[in-house]
This record gives structure tokens, sequence and C-alpha cells, in this order.
């Protein structure tokens, strides 16, 4: 069954949500305000803050470890969106813990990513990482939320040409739709004391392959769309022109590898046994989404 709020929540524990501006971290302010639960929504830019009752706005960067630790003040649980992709995330990640820890927030719920290693696959995902070790180095309790791969983003890879180009193989993905992100991280801000120190592998419902999901994209949006095979130099090579930083070329193509190498194949069962309902489908996530 899913969480439901408790009465030393609604009255007892202080929630900060960064990224209140995304998809995720709005989300999730939307829900837990329609709730009634006051919420602080820590933003670079007050005047892009949602208009939410019972919410108050603060406004810091992950970077600026004063206003981080100002924002966090008097905060018990903390839901941290992992920052937009940069060449010093990592370290923009390491200061807004420190920050967090500094202000005295008991629990940190942070976004991370399935499969987050020293050295995984994906580039990005040792970010993750090194964020979560950052987090476990404090006092704070923590509920890591390892989020597949979104399945919103699969016809985003695909190409002008109607083609998804990339050196996967035939590997597979257990994508998660960026809802069912949402639903959990709303699920255990609503009684987080129940994911003390847990970590939730979040995956769709079955591993498909880019193969299979160009088909699927294909028929919903009536259009032919259909898979590339690419060796890994020509993955780098494809997409010289972008003139892409290393670092960013690395996490695109190794976003493919990753594919690739199994690392993302694994089906969880952790989004229904948190919220109670079962992980939507591309197709699904396609035709919520329109056309």
């Amino acid at each position: 069954m899913p969480d439901l709020p408790t009465h030393r929540q609604e009255h007892d524990v202080t929630i900060a949500i960064t990224g209140a501006t995304g998809n995720i971290g709005g989300a999730v302010a939307r829900a837990l305000a329609a709730d009634g639960v006051p919420l602080r929504l820590v933003v670079r830019d007050a005047a892009r803050a949602p208009q939410l009752p019972g919410a108050d706005v603060a406004v810091a960067t992950y970077a600026d470890r004063d206003a981080a630790r100002a924002a966090f003040d008097g905060v018990d649980v903390l839901f941290l969106v992992s920052g937009a992709e940069a060449r010093d995330r990592l370290d923009q990640h390491r200061t807004v813990v420190a920050a967090a820890a500094d202000a005295g927030v008991r629990h940190v719920v942070y976004t991370s990513f399935q499969g987050a290693a020293a050295d995984a696959t994906f580039t990005l995902g040792r970010d993750h990482f090194w964020t979560e070790q950052a987090v476990r180095d404090t006092s704070m309790a923590h509920t890591f939320l390892r989020d597949s791969f979104y399945l919103d983003f699969v016809e985003d890879l695909v190409g002008e040409d109607g083609v998804i180009r990339g050196p996967a193989g035939d590997g597979a993905m257990a994508a998660v739709a960026r809802a069912d992100v949402a639903r959990v991280a709303t699920a255990v801000l609503r009684a987080p004391d129940r994911h003390l120190d847990r970590t939730y592998d979040l995956t769709g419902p079955a591993a498909i392959t880019l193969e299979q999901a160009a088909a699927v994209v294909s028929e919903i949006r009536g259009r032919p769309v259909r898979y590339h095979r690419e060796t890994v130099e020509e993955a780098y090579a494809s997409r010289q022109r972008w003139e892409p930083e290393p670092w960013l070329a690395d996490a695109w193509v190794s976003t493919y590898t990753a594919i690739g190498d199994g690392a993302l194949a694994k089906v969880s069962g952790d989004v229904e046994r948190v919220t109670g309902q079962r992980p939507m489908t591309l197709r699904q996530v396609l035709e919520a989404r329109g056309a």
C-alpha cells in the first residue's frame, strides 16, 4: 500500500524541495502542496518558483554554500534533485550536501542513478555515486532514489531523420517515467521516517532495447523511426558537429554503452512497492505526452 501522510509530518516536519522549477521537483512540490504539506522551495530564480499554497521560497544555488545553508535553516527533510549536467556538478553536489549538514538537516532524499558506482559505465553515474558517499559521510539519514534513464527522454534520442544512433548493440534498459520517480519521491516525503537509509532502484516495468523503443515511437507517432547501431568510434565522430567538451561527449556516448553492456537492464519492483502503482510503459509515457 502507498504511504500516507502522518500527523507528525503535517505539523512537525519541515520539507525543502530543490529543483521545484523542473519536471520532477515541480511535480513533487505540487503533489505535496495539494496535500496541505508546508514546503520550502529552494530555487535559483525566485521569479520562476511555482506559486503553491503553504510554500515559501528561498534562493540559492548548489555552488553557494552560504546561501544554501541559509535556505536550509530549520529544514528537517531535504529533497535534493541532482543538478544540471556540468563539468563541476560533483563539486556543486558536495557543496550543497555540506550546506545541508551545516544547517542541521536530518534526512536527505536524493535523486541518484541506477547502478551508481565509482566505475559506472555511464560516466555521470560516477557523480551520483560520489554524491551518495558525500551524504553518507555526514550524520544525515538518506534515501537514495536510483533512477534508470527516463522513458520521457527516449523520443528525444530520435534525430531529424527518424533514426536513433548509438553504440548500444542489442542491450536493453529498464527506463522509468519521470512521473513514477516523482510519485516515489512524494510517497517518501509524505512518510520519510519509513524510508530512512534506504536505496530504491526506480525502473519501468520491463527492459527494452532501442530497436523496440524505436518501434513504439514509430507506432505511436505514426512516422518511421529506427535504431542504427554505431561503433563507439562512430558515435564520438557523429557527435562532433555539436562540438561538445570531452566530458560531455563521454557522457553522451556512455549513455549508449551503458545500455549495451547491460548495466541498466535490471528491472526493479521498487516503484510499485513504494507507491502501490505499477510503473508506466514507454507507450503510456508517449500517449500522456501527446503529439
